[in-house]
């Protein structure tokens, strides 16, 4: 029983780490191209940046959602809706925590972080269990 927990609990983590590793090197590889200006400019994003990033972390979530349930040992869409959970609230705490340096243009994008983070999770989840019947 232990056993289990610790290997869902490991699972759970490398979803939610594969999605914030894949997200943060893509962004530096992003920003060291000149597609995206530095962290340090971000007044300088315009809408298509924040589209852009919205669509390949929500490609990343949905990765991670699928990672968590291909590690977990047993019940795998238990693990991913703990993970989608984990998510949301973390998005939803990053668009608070970060609302006062969020312009009115770009207010939709930790919004939508927010909101897709959850059926994103989930939809990876769902994809794995349906390719291992």
């Amino acid at each position: 029983m232990f056993v289990k927990i610790l290997k869902s609990t490991g699972a759970i983590l490398a979803g939610f780490a594969s999605v914030a590793v894949l997200s943060i090197l893509t962004d530096m590889v992003m920003e060291k191209t000149g597609v995206f200006p530095p962290q340090n400019r971000i007044e300088a994003y315009i809408w298509w940046m924040y589209l852009l990033a919205l669509v390949y972390r929500t490609v990343y979530t949905v990765f991670g959602g699928y990672l968590t349930a291909v590690l977990s040992p047993d019940k795998p869409m238990r693990n991913v809706t703990i993970l989608a959970a984990i998510g949301t609230a973390m998005a939803v705490l990053g668009a608070v925590a970060n609302w006062d340096k969020t312009s009115a243009s770009s207010a939709w994008y930790p919004v939508l972080l927010a909101v897709l983070s959850f059926p994103s999770v989930w939809l990876g989840g769902f994809l794995r269990t349906k390719t291992a019947r």
